[in-house]
């Protein structure tokens, strides 16, 4: 991959999280997320997972397997980094007015940056043919 490929699927992942998490993400995936194995929580991962599959397949084309197997690999990541956020801010009794819920959130929201440098990562490290 060059760097700028690698820089323009870093952007679209930017993109995609936001929208996924900030426009296309209903009160009910946001309620139900620290429930394990509820279906909204499963739902709002997915939406994750169905968004990555265009960005991975435009900057790797030559390896839709691999697309498939990062993609349902960030649903599963995604999925519990949400789980654990949802589940400490219940435990914890925290709020927006609290400010280890905005840490929570802070970190929550750099586990999944990280998700997308390690799968970027993948794909540098696997090469093209």
């Amino acid at each position: 991959m060059t760097t700028g490929t690698i820089l323009l699927a870093l952007a679209l992942f930017q993109i995609k999280h936001y929208l996924a998490d900030f426009h296309w993400q209903t009160a009910w995936m946001v309620q139900t997320k620290g429930r394990y194995g509820h279906p909204g929580g499963l739902a709002h991962a997915g939406l994750h997972g169905v968004l990555s599959l265009p960005v991975l397949l435009m900057v790797t084309p030559w390896a839709p397997v691999l697309v498939l197997l990062l993609a349902l690999g960030e649903v599963l990541v995604h999925y519990h980094i949400d789980w654990l956020k949802s589940r400490f801010v219940a435990s914890a009794g925290v709020d927006g007015s609290d400010s280890a819920y905005w840490r929570s959130m802070g970190l929550d929201q750099a586990a999944h940056q990280l998700t997308y440098v390690a799968m970027v990562a993948v794909l540098v490290l696997l090469g093209q043919p």
